[in-house]
């Protein structure tokens, strides 16, 4: 893509209404437009950088035998009524609105009810289970407080799957295959080596559920970290009798600010009993349906990799979620070569951001390509090619090397890999 062709521009000064570093980033790079607090358009950048996390989240999921739907924003008062999740005494973020006839709907907050109500048209036997649907969506919550930037929501988006299965036994098979499944994902997106499996209220139907917490000042979370067994614990359930059942020494924990960033829980049957959502087994009785449900925000997780990858030039995109691989920088008025270099880095499939701008100074071009972070910024000028070629620079490297213009594509390659 021409730089001179992305309508977006950067801006020098943090927004003067956002607290937070990661929308402070966003917002400066032109990855998003925020309408209100709590709410941001994803625009060119960010959309490409979402993409690619919604692609590392589906390969995944599809992995342990997800199967991809849509499930509708817009959801009926009756659904939610059989669980008691209508009212605003039991729920207190729903944004409702009204069809001209009058009847009520709410725009989802989450997705249990709507994924029961589907499932029990389609199960009615013990052979109809496991299955393990899931989507990407648009979610709403009316939050009192906005003030995290894509951190907390109340329009963001998002991956949730919800397994469906006969029983505990076959449940935890699958809850243990999407426990590795959020660690793979965690950790193509970067921030694996930040972030711990935590343990947390299980609720009805486990002692535990399990949180993926993220480390990061900007996180409203505090966890107590067992860097030895790779685990972590909720503050809401640290106490002395779960320490002692997870073996853990109270002397060697850390207490740290992390983002909540993932979390996978075992619901049973509470959001199966109410929807009469059974199946028959082997001796041909009714049994409810036993379910589990896996959450990633994948608009928090933008936000989360600014927090933790970014210094004081601006964003460090890991190479697997980055815009573009390349942010190639034309300098000086003849930009011919740096014509034919970006020609060949699109013919060898390499993404590639071309600051193609007139009138832009070396110094500001440089500061841009600081701002949005992509992993290698190739700088083609007069001096660079009386030096030999192409000047080639990774995002935190603090010197750049001089790379023969008929081998940056060769080189390139060999550095992302």
């Amino acid at each position: 893509m021409r730089q001179s062709q992305l309508f977006t521009r950067t801006k020098r000064e943090n927004p003067s209404d956002e607290e937070a570093k990661n929308a402070q980033l966003l917002i400066r790079g032109g990855f998003i437009h925020k309408e209100m607090a709590g709410v941001y358009s994803i625009l060119p950048l960010g959309y490409r950088v979402m993409d690619k996390i919604i692609a590392i989240v589906k390969e995944e999921m599809d992995a342990i035998g997800g199967v991809q739907m849509k499930t509708s924003a817009l959801q009926n008062k009756e659904s939610w009524e059989k669980t008691n999740r209508w009212s605003d005494d039991v729920v207190d973020v729903w944004f409702k609105t009204k069809l001209q006839s009058g009847s009520e709907l709410g725009l989802s907050f989450t997705n249990e009810e709507a994924y029961s109500n589907i499932a029990k048209n389609f199960v009615s036997s013990y052979k109809d289970l496991p299955f393990y649907p899931y989507d990407f969506k648009t979610i709403f919550r009316n939050e009192t407080r906005s003030k995290s930037g894509m951190l907390r929501g109340r329009e963001f988006y998002w991956k949730a799957l919800y397994s469906f299965s006969k029983d505990l036994a076959q449940h935890n098979m699958f809850y243990e295959k999407a426990k590795q499944a959020y660690h793979n994902v965690f950790k193509r997106v970067g921030i694996g080596e930040y972030t711990y499996i935590t343990f947390a209220s299980g609720g009805t139907f486990s002692k535990y559920s399990h949180e993926f917490q993220t480390i990061s000042e900007a996180g409203e979370d505090t966890i107590y970290i067992d860097e030895e067994k790779g685990i972590a614990i909720n503050k809401e359930v640290f106490n002395d009798e779960v320490l002692a059942e997870l073996g853990v020494d109270k002397n060697k924990i850390m207490e740290k600010k992390a983002i909540e960033t993932g979390n996978i829980f075992s619901l049973g049957s509470k959001f199966s009993e109410p929807f009469e959502l059974n199946y028959k087994n082997e001796n041909g009785e009714d049994i409810p349906v036993f379910m589990g449900s896996y959450g990633i925000g994948i608009t928090r997780l933008i936000g989360t990799v600014v927090e933790i990858l970014s210094d004081d030039k601006g964003i460090v995109w890991p190479a697997s979620i980055a815009p573009f691989t390349v942010h190639l920088v034309a300098l000086g008025e003849d930009m011919s070569e740096a014509e034919d270099v970006y020609k060949e880095l699109n013919n060898n499939g390499i993404e590639v951001l071309f600051d193609d701008r007139v009138g832009v100074t070396a110094g500001e071009k440089f500061a841009d390509a600081d701002l949005l972070g992509m992993p290698l910024r190739v700088v083609v000028s007069k001096r660079s090619l009386e030096n030999g070629g192409a000047e080639v620079k990774g995002r935190t490297d603090s010197e750049s090397v001089i790379v023969p213009v008929n081998e940056i594509i060769s080189h390139v390659k060999k550095v992302i890999q």
